[in-house]
């Protein structure tokens, strides 16, 4: 029988190696939004134009700069996309561990580095190309070079170009560089940071609604950069998923779904932001808008339809090449939407609102100067619903009642107290940041010190006893292929080493104490005041430095060990004894924090700066002491229960063992005794017989004669 010749094995690929056979789609949906931007701009007659003794900037920065914001805007979407299949869709090797980065997720980290790399360029090029178009120099002159950085240095719009551009180069640098699935969840949260500063960069940083334009901005490409990224980034990665691809593309798609609904929300809101009427869609502006909208509505229908249709049909050894013919159109129309996108942002938007002059406060606020708040209804009737925080306050409030619901249809328990909690806490962050504190935080001193304290202390304190982490691990579904889903990064998070770190009761306090300190007592103040992304850092550094504190001090749900209850009461009475310290020493200040800006707004009516602050010290110490006393009872309370859990514990084993640790106490207190009292009972026998010998001796000597 002749020997059987063995079959050759195909040669072994790398990562890098199919990396670097990257498919020919890929350029080619990274270039062709930038050439649709042109051609856009083109035919709606955009371009700008050249005039004699006019500044010129120069033929490539007027055609440039469409091209590389098409170039940058593509390969952010393709970078985030890859980062999230590798970070929350796809998953691992077969042979390789849950943390370990291997196989499909190695290359799409691959793919994330190259496309990031292109994108790090791209951002570089377009802080170049912008400041040569506001500045009408060309690209190529040494003054170019020269004034970006005073661009950058000097100018909101030149720092959010530079700042998006160093985040991009973090980014990119961690996807190349990473081999733990942790370090992908990094690259992943630094590149969506990256996208947020590009919100400051368009016509929403100049829009008459300046914080819903920024805030809706941003939103929107966070929304399409990981919907549009995640559909290419599938496509790209087609071929190698085999088997896999029919479960990456069904959990793409729960999040494209909701994806798709925060470009959908947010887009409607930056266009009631920058547009007044129907009348302004017939210019240049107004065409490229409806188009945009018009291929976006079609894109999700497309999605829907696949959703229904799609999905169950990938299966079978045809279920790529059927994926194939159905994404790649929808892919395409991404890229040409991408591109008028990027032909949007380049066209001057028409006026909206009136041409009449604003004060001056209107135009430090962004709205006009509220009426005197005195005891009328001015309390109650102010309203100027913020356009992050409502969002976030429903649609948290929105996950926790479905959440309930489910533990409730399987059958489980959740205590009422803590559902009330968290409604009590969502319901009092909308009136903090939307009702009179959110309209008059920013006018009168005193109503900025309720605004923060209600924030740092009331809503943490009410947040932590609703328990979220625990309803989330009981009510999110756990993947048991090794991939990280939603369950499993809160998982991750709870239980890291920053967290651990961060979380630290001393850690946590210190964190509270100083922060009021380094917030009140340098520019960080003023930049909150005057500034919409300074107060929205503001406001999510306090809630979340609360949020630890009483979740330290408090708190039910998994995360850092929590000391006795002995050592919490006594960090209780010292942090929040500091902060009365704290409101004392604003109240007998003579220093009037940000009299710059105060003095600006030129408020007609209310108290004077000095008497406000006064005001604002005082009742930031009232508001501290109710936050006080919940967190006081609280302990109270979960120190009562835990001597009762330990007390029943205690005669569970004693009725399980016969009461075997009392007798071994009872045994040891016994052998005690017996090895002290052992050389004692000696010692005093030897005492005792030493005198008994003295008194015999006495009596045997004879008398003396008289």
């Amino acid at each position: 029988m002749a020997p059987s010749i063995p079959t050759p094995s195909p040669p072994s690929t790398t990562p890098a190696d199919q990396a670097r056979r990257a498919p020919r789609i890929g350029p080619v949906l990274v270039l062709l939004p930038g050439f649709v931007s042109v051609a856009a701009l083109v035919v709606a007659g955009a371009i700008p134009q050249s005039f004699p003794g006019l500044p010129d900037p120069g033929v490539a920065t007027r055609f440039g700069l469409p091209v590389v914001r098409g170039l940058r805007d593509s390969s952010a979407a393709i970078t985030v996309g890859m980062l999230v299949m590798a970070a929350a869709v796809l998953p691992p090797a077969k042979r390789a561990g849950k943390d370990r980065i291997e196989g499909t997720r190695a290359l799409a980290l691959r793919f994330a580095g190259m496309f990031g790399s292109v994108w790090a360029v791209a951002s570089v090029l377009m802080l170049a190309l912008t400041y040569s178009d506001l500045a009408a120099v060309p690209l190529a002159t040494n003054s170019t070079w020269r004034g970006i950085h005073s661009f950058v240095t000097d100018f909101d719009l030149g720092r959010s170009l530079a700042v998006s551009a160093a985040l991009v180069i973090v980014a990119a640098g961690l996807a190349a560089s990473a081999q733990r699935i942790a370090t992908a969840g990094w690259a992943l949260v630094v590149a969506i940071g990256a996208l947020l500063p590009l919100a400051l960069t368009g016509h929403a940083a100049g829009a008459a609604n300046h914080s819903l334009a920024v805030d809706a901005q941003a939103a929107h490409l966070v929304g399409v950069t990981i919907w549009v990224g995640g559909l290419t980034a599938l496509l790209l990665l087609r071929k190698q998923l085999g088997s896999a691809l029919p479960t990456s593309v069904k959990r793409f798609s729960t999040l494209a779904g909701w994806a798709y609904l925060l470009v959908a929300v947010s887009g409607v809101a930056a266009a009631l932001a920058r547009l007044d009427s129907l009348e302004v869609l017939r210019s240049p502006y107004g065409a490229l808008l409806a188009a945009k909208a018009l291929l976006f509505t079609g894109l999700g229908a497309a999605g829907w339809a696949h959703r229904r249709w799609l999905l169950p049909q990938l299966s079978g050894v045809d279920a790529t090449r059927r994926f194939t013919r159905l994404v790649l159109g929808e892919a395409t129309v991404m890229s040409v939407a991408i591109g008028l996108a990027a032909a949007l942002s380049a066209t001057s938007p028409p006026p909206v609102g009136s041409s009449g002059q604003e004060s001056t406060a209107e135009s430090l606020l962004g709205y006009p100067m509220p009426p005197a708040l005195g005891t009328d209804l001015h309390w109650l009737t102010q309203w100027r619903l913020d356009s992050i925080w409502v969002p976030v306050s429903v649609a948290g409030l929105g996950w926790y009642l479905l959440a309930v619901r489910r533990l409730k249809a399987r059958g489980d328990v959740w205590p009422p107290g803590r559902t009330v909690a968290w409604a009590a806490g969502c319901i009092v962050m909308i009136v903090a940041t939307s009702a009179s504190p959110g309209v008059y935080g920013r006018v009168l001193f005193s109503v900025h010190m309720v605004q923060h304290m209600t924030i740092a202390m009331t809503v943490p304190v009410l947040l932590v006893f609703g328990a979220p982490v625990t309803l989330a691990l009981r009510t999110l579904s756990s993947r048991a292929d090794g991939s990280r889903g939603p369950r499993e990064w809160l998982l991750a998070i709870v239980h890291s080493r920053p967290l651990a770190v961060l979380g630290h009761p001393l850690v946590t306090a210190g964190n509270f104490v100083a922060s009021m300190v380094a917030f009140y007592y340098s520019p960080l103040l003023d930049l909150a005041l005057r500034t919409h992304t300074g107060h929205v850092l503001m406001t999510l550094h306090f809630l979340l430095s609360g949020y630890l504190l009483a979740s330290a001090l408090v708190g039910i749900d998994p995360g850092p060990a929590r000391p006795p209850y002995v050592f919490r009461l006594l960090l209780l009475m010292a942090t929040f004894g500091f902060h009365a310290l704290f409101a004392v020493a604003l109240m007998s200040s003579s220093t009037i924090l940000s009299q710059d800006w105060f003095g600006t707004l030129g408020r007609p009516w209310g108290n004077s700066l000095a008497k406000e602050q006064y005001l604002g010290g005082a009742l930031g110490w009232a508001i501290g002491d109710y936050p006080v006393a919940m967190m006081a009872v609280a302990m109270a309370v979960g120190w009562i229960r835990s001597d009762k859990r330990e007390a029943r514990r205690y005669d569970r084993q004693a009725t399980r063992d016969g009461d075997a640790a009392l007798a071994a106490y009872n045994e040891h207190l016994r052998q005690l005794h017996a090895r002290h009292a052992g050389p004692l009972t000696t010692r005093t026998a030897k005492r005792e017989q030493a005198s008994q010998g003295a008194e015999t001796v006495k009596r045997e000597e004879p008398q003396s004669d008289a």
